[in-house]
């Protein structure tokens, strides 16, 4: 096999590839869009890092080529869409830079800690300044982790055991199991990770969920001593808030490590000495980029080979070998999920899932799959896949308990799901009417049906004359058409749902006026398409 490298790769990635006796490697580094186009055919895989960008018309004839491994996380140089419709296996190696990552954020908070900058600075401008750069040790200080992935849990053990630090710990989906042994305290409130924090740390994936997630407010509750650190995604600290902050010494420090824009083009923090700043070091330590480049190496030739494969991006399709009714419930469970991961906030605790009639009958591992990608996936980065979302969801704790019933129940066939969180607990039944449409017919025991697609708008609201019409006018004003509607009563406890999918997602101006409507008590948006 022809094994295409376009990017600077470790010397030990190559050198495994040359170690295969049915390998031969070809190194073309800082190729054109144009080269790439016109010798991807030629080869049955490619290595790239962040620089090669893998574009359809890169993929536009792709002849012998059949997979891409990305030594990194980032995929966002891949045209992944294109890749899976022209049957491109896309694979990366998160787990590579996992230790560099959180080394980095260590080292940022002992660096900030101990004024290591401006006092190297200093005493290389002559001074002798011992007394202005008395630092402050970590150890018995809070540290507030936001996020519990791989790295987040890193950084906890690393704080927690190597400098005694008391970890407070965060994470917006679940709790993973090894929290309790690293001697983490898990909180649900993200206020406490403000109040009481000596150090706060993110290592979430970037979202509209996780934008500007500490921002004025939040920095508003801060201690006056607290230290922040943002080697995660430029954008879920705010800049222009933390600047602020800095420049009036509302807080003691902040190291950042990434920027909304790379490289940034505003160097305002230039002028803070209580600011550290680096260009996305993270992941750039020797040990790191050789651990992803033969991982990235290994992974590809397995692939090819056809002997496993690992860290795809995309699942190879299994159109064909599953009934059809099967793979539009697997359709149905992923929007499903999608509206589950909305309207049930809060750190997962319990998941089941129940298949009724003759869905219970047939072999429903991708349905399954399926929901809880939907359920999962804007917790992460990443695309998640068949492939690596069992991996993901066992590392953050979540497992999904099944029933199988072959006795209908109202319809032929159904697909429910229970969602039960620290906040919660939402149920939610959808059916396939004539093999082909899908829909939802019951929430939280409200009968009410709607197509799952498009954009969604969920609202728990006052059972009182007047709400559909309310509804209907205002996001009429607003030039939004329904597309269908739900409408479910429990006329004992006058509470209502009202659920409308639409043609396009309401902004916030509209959203922030459907919240003004007297009868709302919730309202959430669930993006679908």
């Amino acid at each position: 096999m022809k094994i295409l490298i376009t990017d600077k790769l470790a010397k030990e990635g190559i050198d495994l590839l040359k170690s295969m006796p049915d390998v031969e490697v070809v190194v073309k580094t800082g190729i054109s869009e144009d080269e790439l186009s016109s010798i991807i055919g030629q080869h049955d895989g490619l290595i790239i890092r962040s620089a090669t960008k893998v574009t359809a018309k890169v993929l536009a004839n792709p002849g012998i080529f059949k997979a891409v491994a990305r030594a990194g996380v980032g995929i966002d140089n891949v045209d992944v869409k294109e890749a899976t419709r022209k049957g491109i296996i896309v694979m990366n190696t998160p787990g590579g830079n996992t230790l560099s990552a959180a080394e980095h954020t260590m080292t940022l908070m002992l660096a900030m800690s101990r004024h290591v900058v401006p006092a190297c600075n200093s005493l290389k401008a002559g001074k002798w300044d011992r007394k202005l750069y008395e630092g402050n040790q970590l150890n018995n200080k809070v540290l507030g982790v936001i996020g519990l992935g791989r790295i987040g849990m890193a950084v906890a053990k690393m704080a927690s055991q190597g400098f005694n630090m008391k970890v407070l710990g965060y994470d917006p989906l679940a709790v993973p199991p090894d929290t309790g042994k690293l001697g983490v305290e898990i909180t649900d409130k993200l206020e406490r990770i403000f109040k009481e924090s000596d150090y706060i740390t993110v290592h979430v994936p970037k979202n509209e969920q996780t934008l500007n997630m500490i921002n004025t407010d939040q920095i508003a509750m801060m201690k006056p001593t607290v230290r922040l650190i943002n080697s995660a995604r430029g954008g879920i600290i705010n800049e222009d808030a933390v600047y602020k902050a800095l420049a009036e010494k509302r807080i003691a420090g902040a190291a950042l490590d990434v920027f909304p824009k790379e490289p940034p083009e505003d160097t305002r923090f230039k002028n803070l000495d209580n600011c550290l700043v680096t260009p996305h070091l993270g992941a750039s330590t020797m040990e790191a980029q050789i651990e992803v480049a033969v991982e990235a190496a290994q992974i590809l030739t397995d692939a090819i080979r056809g002997t496993s494969i690992s860290n795809a991006i995309n699942a190879p399709s299994t159109a064909g070998s599953v009934p059809p009714l099967v793979g539009k419930y697997a359709e149905l469970a992923r929007r499903i999920g999608a509206v589950l991961s909305n309207i049930a906030p809060g750190v997962v605790k319990q998941v089941q899932v129940e298949y009724r009639g003759a869905i219970a009958e047939m072999p429903v591992l991708a349905v399954t799959l399926n929901f809880e990608i939907g359920l999962l996936q804007k917790h992460f980065e990443m695309p998640l896949n068949m492939v690596n979302t069992p991996v993901l969801a066992k590392e953050r704790g979540i497992s999904i308990d099944v029933t199988k019933n072959p006795t209908p129940k109202d319809v032929a066939s159904s697909f429910s799901a229970k969602v039960v969180t620290d906040k919660v607990t939402r149920t939610i039944t959808g059916s396939v009417f004539g093999e082909k449409l899908l829909r939802i017919i019951e929430i939280d025991g409200f009968d009410a049906e709607i197509t799952p697609q498009g954009s969604v708008v969920v609202i728990f609201n006052a059972d009182k004359p007047g709400v559909i019409g309310s509804v209907g006018t205002l996001l009429g004003k607003h030039k939004i058409n329904i597309c269908t509607m739900g409408v479910g009563q429990k006329l004992d406890q006058q509470k209502a749902v009202l659920m409308v999918s639409l043609d396009k997602t309401p902004d916030e101006d509209t959203v922030a006026d459907l919240r003004k409507l007297d009868f709302v008590n919730e309202i959430y948006i669930c993006k679908l398409d």
